[in-house]
């Protein structure tokens, strides 16, 4: 067994390889970026050293920064985790010729199977099939127009390099097709630092299956069953389970023994993943099905495989780089019940799943949650930064049945505990509860035509009232007598406050009465009558030094006390002003001083989590000024482009 390794990674993935390592009596070194100085996966390694700023390209994705920390800390293997250089074929090779296991598929296995193109070419010669598409070497923008006009609307232009739903856009129509070529190969660099793509025709209401396959380098190949990763917003999962639900036993059999056949072909070593659509949505005997892909890596949803199997893939993984055989043959390999994972991500699904960062104020699991499986790298007192990708945990149930493993999700997503920037626990109970995911009628597609629905927020004026009496309230504790009360009691008069605060971001006005006797106000906006009916109790709150956040089975409420900043002020022009609607890079800047704009011209790009934020034009105009410049780091609501109406002639 090695003896220590190195994770070139960091979040949620650094911190479970460490988990088996240290059962494995294997010790563990972390890199980490400036912005992780004080990240968990840091303080739960062994040894850690610092390679580079927080952006990933100048960190995470160095490999002679990563080695040379191997180098420095007498690791013998480096484990890469998911993204960033995990699919990286010249990684394995440097890390070969700088003496170290590279805990993975071979540099050479890698470049068959791991490149979208390539793997095409292994399967089609194994006879699997394949969706219509080009993956050629030539990229040039005008041979890729040409090729997605010859395969037919609608296509997918997909990153060569990595996965994830990065360097991935739909494109609708030919003239559509320039805009989505420039943003999925930018994406795609800055992810992976290549900017091939591929294109391909978008299969009809497919359901996306995947099989985790494993090698040794004894020759020895088996399956580990099969995954469903159907349900996706914007080509990146969202809740995958296993086994896939409707799973015919004649299918399951060709499509695991195909991705056997494909990794045996390469002399495959390691965890690797072989994704498969299934088209229209059955998963019946007959059902057309094609090869699209293979992940070169363990996989973000692996857990799920380790809830139905009792198998530790982590620890098959550095036995094998270790040069041991395969634990078990695959006749030994069975699965029990069925396992849910989600992904809980720092994001607002109402605003279009915008990242949300900040601090965290409070994370925690319900007490009633003690069989869940919680994968994070983050804590109460954690800042979610701007530079990576948005998923902060994954929770994953383990039940006898399907609708056993989704009942236990909803109620831990009920009464989860995530207080200062949005995430999506909501949106995850919404989905989990929707009539056709609960009978297992899924497809890619789902989310995005039912998404006003899955997104549609449950906060109104009773909960907004509900959250702004609990911040007015005295503390527990507080002292009692009327003295120290902060209710505005006045001789001979009402107590009556009107009290100005801002509520998710919103200045609002409030009107708090104290009835006699009580500590808690009863609360309306100002102007309004007295609500009829009760305000709803939040399952929550959270006292933040400012204010408090108060949640509703997953929905968050921020009230805050106001601040006044002159740079706030928009001097009357804020419908002019275009800004960063969070921290993030300034990626393209399309306009200049004095240029015309139509509503819905795109006039800059902001990239933050891995995902790019297009900023369009509100209304006719002219650029009266533009205030970042590509390249550009800017905070939250910095002024990017000013408009002016168009000169009348």
């Amino acid at each position: 067994m090695l003896k220590k390794i190195l994770i070139a990674n960091r979040g949620e993935i650094a911190c479970r390889i460490m988990r088996t390592a240290r059962r494995l009596g294997v010790a563990t070194v972390a890199v980490y970026s400036d912005a992780d100085r004080e990240a968990l996966h840091v303080a739960t390694a062994d040894e850690a050293v610092h390679i580079g700023p927080s952006p990933s390209t100048e960190s995470y994705l160095r490999i002679d920064r990563v080695i040379a920390a191997a180098r420095a800390t007498g690791a013998e293997a480096i484990h890469p985790g998911y993204g960033f250089l995990a699919e990286n074929a010249d990684f394995a090779d440097a890390c070969k010729a700088a003496g170290l296991v590279f805990i993975g598929p071979s540099g050479a296995s890698m470049r068959q199977l791991g490149g979208k193109a390539a793997a095409k070419a292994v399967a089609r010669a194994a006879g699997v099939p394949v969706v219509p598409g080009y993956d050629g070497a030539d990229q040039t923008p005008a041979l890729l127009r040409r090729e997605a006009d010859r395969i037919g609307y609608p296509v997918m232009i997909k990153a060569v390099a990595g996965g994830g739903g990065r360097g991935m856009r739909l494109v609708e129509s030919g003239e559509q097709f320039a805009a989505a070529l420039e943003s999925a190969q930018r994406e795609a660099l800055s992810s992976f630092g290549d900017a091939a793509v591929l294109i391909e025709k978008v299969v009809q209401q497919p359901r996306h299956v995947e099989v985790q396959v494993f090698g040794d380098r004894h020759g020895n190949v088996v399956h580990i069953f099969e995954r469903d990763c159907s349900l996706q917003r914007r080509n990146q999962k969202v809740i995958e389970e296993a086994p896939a639900p409707g799973m015919s036993a004649a299918l399951r059999e060709k499509m695991c023994g195909a991705a056997v056949s494909l990794a045996r072909a390469v002399g495959y070593e390691g965890a690797g993943t072989v994704e498969f659509l299934v088209e229209d949505g059955s998963l019946g005997p007959e059902a057309p099905w094609y090869f699209i892909e293979m992940n070169t890596r363990l996989q973000v949803e692996h857990p799920v495989t380790e809830a139905i199997t009792g198998l530790d893939l982590v620890e098959w993984q550095l036995r094998v780089a270790s040069g041991e055989p395969l634990p078990l043959e695959q006749g030994a390999i069975t699965m029990h019940g069925h396992a849910i994972e989600v992904r809980l991500c720092a994001e607002d699904p109402a605003q279009g799943f915008l990242p949300s960062i900040g601090r965290i104020a409070a994370f925690a699991l319900p007490d009633s949650a003690e069989d869940v499986r919680l994968e994070t790298a983050v804590r109460a007192g954690d800042v979610i930064s701007p530079f990576y990708d948005s998923m902060i945990a994954k929770l994953i149930t383990h039940g006898a049945t399907r609708d056993e493993a989704a009942d236990a999700m909803v109620a831990v997503l009920k009464q989860l505990v995530v207080a200062g920037p949005r995430v999506n626990a909501a949106f995850l109970r919404a989905l989990l509860e929707h009539a056709d995911v609960r009978v297992g009628r899924m497809d890619t597609g789902l989310i995005g035509r039912d998404l006003a629905a899955l997104t549609r927020t449950h906060i109104g004026n009773s909960e907004v009232m509900s959250a702004v009496a609990r911040l007015l309230a005295p503390a527990e504790g507080a002292a009692s007598d009327p003295w120290s009360a902060g209710d505005g009691f006045q001789l001979g008069a009402p107590r009556t406050l009107t009290v100005p605060l801002v509520v998710n971001g919103e200045a609002r006005t409030f009107a708090a009465t104290w009835p006699r006797g009580e500590t808690t106000p009863h609360v309306v906006a100002a102007g309004a009558a007295a609500a009829g009916s009760e305000a709803r109790a939040p399952t929550a709150c959270v006292t933040a030094h400012d204010g408090l956040y108060a949640l509703f089975e997953g929905e968050q409420v921020e009230v805050r006390w106001p601040t006044y900043d002159a740079d706030d002020v928009d001097n009357g022009h804020a419908g002019d002003a275009v800004r960063a609607p969070i921290n993030g890079k300034v990626a393209r800047i399309f306009v200049k001083a004095g240029d015309t704009v139509a509503k819905g011209d795109r006039l800059a790009v902001v990239e933050a989590m891995k995902m790019e934020h297009v900023l369009a034009a509100a209304r006719d105009g002219v650029v009266a000024s533009v205030a970042a410049s590509e390249g550009q780091q800017v905070n939250q609501g910095a002024l990017l482009v000013s408009l002016e109406e168009e000169a009348q002639s």
